[in-house]
């Protein structure tokens, strides 16, 4: 009986993450495109609702919610899913309507959209060989050497994404990196492009005008007809023809600085708004959050280096060895393991609420910025398979937040997987992405002030 009261609880959950999904599909990614093929949108919302399942599971963990065995019932079912999408369906959908894209291929399209697959399935298999993720002990197509893959592909995405969010975001915040801007450099910037503008107009009313004069003087003057005219007009330009190319030339490249000039005015603007911005009660609460995640990304680099050099992985979660490190310090009575569990389960959820909300927002904008009403139905394939890719690998990684005796069901199903592998890779492509980042950062700070300078 408990565990049919355990299961539409998970069944009720996923319904609400799945309508979720499915409304964010409708009201964010296609708002502006006509929905053709309803088999994406399910696969999009069926794909977050078991990655949301996935966290939802994770918190019912350290509070004990449901029984033992039906969580760990519906752990397996959840990964056999997620797996199945991620690794069948999606791959094959997303060949499936690249090929539809392609006129010659239509009519066999189920054929190349399995060669594909199959394509994506090699070169999937051949990912875990450079990597240390291989059990013999597991069939082919076991969770374990399934999920060994993804987490790679996931991890990496994870680290890149932490690595330049962690960067990002003081530099976005702190109002320290904010140019001086004045009203008397949007007004100089504002009167060169309206120079500019003007240049064009002029410059096209010339061309108008020999245009005009040109055709004028071929109507009236000594104008061949038949064949003579055909021969004429090859052999012979007319008068005025090389001031119009060289006019032309002048005219492309004003329109191209005044596209310049235009975005630079509309920089300018951003970053005057940002500057009043930050001298509100609530810009002054970023900014001094953009201190606080500097600090944050000073350290995470550092400790990354550490963790790299020493070949080092922890064994205990951060919270229970922060609160272990704070009471032998001050010599105080403490329940660590009671502490421990409480502000473990407000960190975790801080965790998976900032990382869907975070995965989401980076997802609108992505869809945005590249999709097209053919594109459409492949861009919102890939990020489920992206998102999904992500939310898994979220797993494999937060185990190592929670206490060791919420980390039980977790590890009997997800299998015998080198754990340790995954946070070393986690720490080297972080430290990668966050140097990368701090890199074109300063180059793009240290190159603005300069291009508004030009004269």
């Amino acid at each position: 009986m408990s565990f049919l009261i355990d299961s539409s609880i998970m069944i009720t959950s996923q319904i609400f993450f799945f309508g979720f999904g499915w409304l964010f599909f409708m009201r964010q990614l296609f708002k502006d495109y006509e929905v053709r093929q309803y088999v994406v949108q399910v696969i999009f919302s069926v794909t977050f609702a078991f990655s949301c399942t996935m966290f939802e599971l994770i918190i019912f963990e350290i509070l004990g919610v449901l029984n033992s065995s039906s969580r760990y019932f519906h752990w397996k079912v959840n990964l056999c899913v997620i797996l199945l999408v991620l690794v069948f369906t999606v791959p094959f959908y997303i060949g499936y309507f690249i090929v539809s894209n392609i006129r010659l291929l239509h009519k066999q399209r189920l054929l190349f959209s399995c060669l594909l697959w199959l394509t994506f399935m090699y070169f999937f298999w051949k990912l875990g060989d450079p990597f240390p993720i291989l059990s013999p002990k597991h069939g082919i197509l076991s969770i374990e050497q399934l999920i060994s893959r993804v987490g790679v592909i996931g991890v990496t995405l994870m680290a890149l994404l932490s690595g330049f969010g962690a960067v990002n975001c003081p530099y976005t915040y702190m109002s320290y990196f904010l140019r001086n801007v004045t009203d008397t450099d949007i007004l100089a910037l504002e009167r060169r492009l309206l120079q500019t503008m003007d240049m064009i107009i002029s410059k096209k009313k010339r061309m108008a005008m020999t245009r005009r004069t040109m055709f004028q003087k071929g109507e009236v003057h000594n104008r061949p007809s038949g064949f003579w005219r055909m021969i004429k007009s090859v052999t012979t330009s007319a008068p005025g023809s090389e001031n119009l190319t060289l006019i032309q030339q002048e005219v492309d490249a004003l329109e191209e600085l005044s596209r310049q000039l235009f975005l630079e005015t509309a920089d300018l603007y951003a970053t005057k708004e940002r500057i009043e911005y930050s001298k509100t009660f609530k810009g002054k609460y970023f900014n001094f959050l953009g201190y606080f995640f500097s600090i944050y990304c000073v350290w995470k680099i550092f400790m990354a280096t550490i963790n790299i050099v020493f070949d080092r992985v922890g064994k205990t979660d951060p919270v229970t060895r922060g609160i272990e490190i704070t009471v032998n310090y001050l010599g105080i009575q403490f329940d660590v393991k009671f502490w421990s569990q409480h502000i473990s389960f407000i960190l975790v959820g801080i965790i998976i609420v900032t990382s869907i909300r975070g995965l989401l927002i980076t997802l609108t904008k992505f869809f945005y910025a590249i999709s097209s009403s053919k594109s459409s139905n492949v861009i919102v394939l890939l990020l489920a398979q992206i998102m999904g890719m992500y939310f898994v690998s979220s797993v494999l990684l937060i185990r190592m937040s929670m206490p060791l005796e919420y980390r039980a069901i977790i590890t009997q199903v997800l299998g015998e997987l080198q754990f340790s592998f995954y946070h070393r890779w986690f720490d080297v492509i972080f430290l990668v992405s966050a140097l990368s980042s701090i890199l074109f950062l300063y180059l793009a700070h240290k190159q603005a002030p300069e291009k508004h300078m030009t004269p």
